[in-house]
């Protein structure tokens, strides 16, 4: 792009129980149990590569049976980018457009990349001063997650949630209707971002998808 180049990582095989969509109250993302770690993984994955854009491709993806929306959502592919790549989001069209095949690479990530959620100072958050947020983005039928490394990480920790906990959940919890995770841009709760962008990233685990 000029002078300008950037690294995009793509997940090979895409996800293909993961789907994104604009439910223009909020934002709705579905995951069974492969594609929750596979998630999990590209995300520990963003929060050390803070010179790359971290790109799933699954705006084709459909949800799950039985999904209920009011109005009409918008499908969205997910990338995620580290706040210090200072990515011009609204050129991502064109950076998308000039994609090719890609040369095979498997990176690792230790295993546990996450903290306790013991060790994470929740407070923190609500103090203007604090800058280790997300920030929700979107351009060209895509949602942009960007941030530190720290808070990549910190929600990391609850994402984690659906390999660590929503398999099981049902069992040991009949009565409950699913099992899902929230994330939120900061620095404080509101229904969207200044861009107009829902503030809210609703993550429900499914463990039997039928399309």
């Amino acid at each position: 792009m000029g002078s300008n180049e950037f690294r995009v990582i793509r997940a090979d095989p895409t996800p293909e129980r993961l789907a994104l969509r604009d439910d223009r109250h909020w934002l709705s993302m579905y995951a069974d149990r492969h594609a929750a770690a596979q998630l999990v993984d590209l995300w520990a994955l963003a929060a050390r590569s803070a010179h790359s854009l971290v790109y799933l491709p699954i705006r084709a993806n459909p949800v799950p049976n039985g999904v209920m929306s009011e109005g009409e959502p918008v499908s969205l592919d997910l990338v995620l980018a580290h706040h210090s790549l200072q990515f011009p989001i609204a050129s991502w069209k064109q950076v998308r457009a000039r994609l090719g095949a890609g040369t095979p690479q498997t990176p690792t990530t230790p295993a546990q990349d996450f903290p306790d959620e013991a060790v994470i100072d929740y407070r923190q958050r609500q103090f203007r001063s604090y800058r280790d947020h997300l920030d929700f983005h979107i351009a060209a039928h895509t949602l942009f997650i960007v941030g530190s490394s720290t808070a990549f990480r910190e929600h990391g920790t609850t994402l984690r949630g659906l390999v660590d906990e929503a398999p099981s959940h049902l069992h040991r919890h009949p009565d409950a209707r699913h099992f899902c995770v929230e994330l939120s841009p900061g620095p404080w709760p509101r229904p969207q971002t200044r861009r107009n962008v829902p503030a809210s990233l609703h993550i429900q685990y499914s463990s039997t998808w039928r399309i």
